[in-house]
Formats: structure tokens, sequence, C-alpha cells
């Protein structure tokens, strides 16, 4: 996807410090942080924010906190909505590689794509006693910040592009996402998980390109 779209735009791919955070700033709030803060070195004014997962809640709250600086927003399974009574994250249990890779799996339609070397990341991270704390008090901060009354305020346009087998925010997310959002867009990619420009690669790049040459139109 980078490949794809680096040729066509100014790609810039920030990989969030999650675990190398302070502990205070391990949260969604510390994250748009980090973003603003990238893009106030970069001197990017105004961008189309992409994010999958957590990328896309952190790219919702700082879409709602500068508006005026996001031209659009790309979410694929993104979190934002998870139900309000949930009181906790999970996190996979330490010590237990075979849960681990149980649990990685369910990111994908198909369980090969969870790779030895994604599993061994995971499986490193949640045994760093350090590290898993601090990625349990973002997952956390993701739960308890459920942004269902202020997706009205999104009047950009939205694109959401989502797995149909996506077992982690399921297609009900996607639909509540198209529900609550005004300017929203929804597009489906079958036998697909969490992570569609993971696992579709090509499909996700093609939905993709056809958007953002409809808002080059527009303009």
């Amino acid at each position: 996807t980078v490949d794809y779209f680096s040729k066509k735009y100014r790609t810039i791919v920030p990989f969030f410090p999650l675990t190398e955070l302070s502990l205070d700033k391990a949260n969604i709030d510390g994250l748009v942080q980090y973003l603003e803060n990238l893009l106030e070195e970069l001197k990017i004014e105004s961008v189309i924010i992409i994010g999958n997962s957590l990328g896309g809640h952190v790219g919702i709250e700082f879409a709602l906190k500068h508006i005026k600086r996001v031209n659009a927003l790309v979410l694929t399974g993104s979190s934002g909505l998870f139900e309000k009574n949930r009181s906790s994250a999970e996190i996979p249990k330490r010590g237990n590689y075979e849960y681990i890779q149980q649990k990685t799996q369910t990111t994908f339609y198909n369980p090969q794509l969870a790779t030895k070397e994604l599993v061994d990341e995971v499986f490193e991270i949640v045994n760093d006693r350090a590290k898993a704390v601090k990625v349990l008090n973002i997952a956390k901060s993701a739960v308890r910040n459920n942004l269902s009354l202020e997706l009205n305020k999104l009047k950009i346009p939205v694109f959401l592009i989502w797995g149909e087998n996506d077992q982690i925010t399921p297609p009900r997310i996607a639909n509540e996402f198209y529900r609550l959002i005004p300017n929203a867009q929804l597009a489906w990619i079958n036998q697909c998980g969490h992570s569609a420009m993971m696992e579709r690669p090509n499909r996700f790049n093609e939905l993709l390109d056809e958007f953002l040459r409809s808002l080059k139109q527009k303009n």
C-alpha cells in the first residue's frame, strides 16, 4: 500500500511508539499529541488520514480536534465504538505462546498470515511487564473513549473500508460508523479480517485509489 501510493502522493507512515511512551502518555490523548508533534516537525498543514484499528481511533480524535487540517479520513477496522458497558480491555495471557498465536490469528480471515515473526513480536511485548502495562493502558483508554456522540461533528469525507470477516471490530461496528458519520461511504472486502491493507492489499488499494481520485475531482 505504501509503495503503491507513494508514487502518487506524499505518503507518511507514523509508527506510534506504543511501548516507549511514558505511562501518563500511554493513552489515546498521548497518541494524538504524538501525531500533532510529528506534523508540526514535518511542517505539514493539512492531511488525509488513513487509520487501521487503534490508528483509526487516533485519526478520528485528531480530526475532531483539528477538523480544518483534515481533508478526509479513511478508516479500516477502526476502534472508537466499543460497547459502553465494557469495563476493561483484554490482553493476551503472558507466557502462553499457543494462546498468543491463536489471538494473533483472529486478526486475519486467513490465519496463516499470522506469521511466526508477528506472533513472536506480540509474545515479546506481552511478556515484558513494562511494555505490557503500557499496551494495556492504551487499550483501556480506547475502550473508555467511546466516540458515538462526537462522530456527527465529522463534516469531512470519510471512507470506511471494512473486512466482511473482521472478528475484532465486526461488521456491525462499520455499520454504526456509517450511520453516525454524516458524509461516510462504506465499502466491504470479502474474505478479509481486521487489517484489510495487509490481507487484501490489492483490493484495498483499488478502493482507496478510487476514493482519493474522487476527492481530486471535487476540488
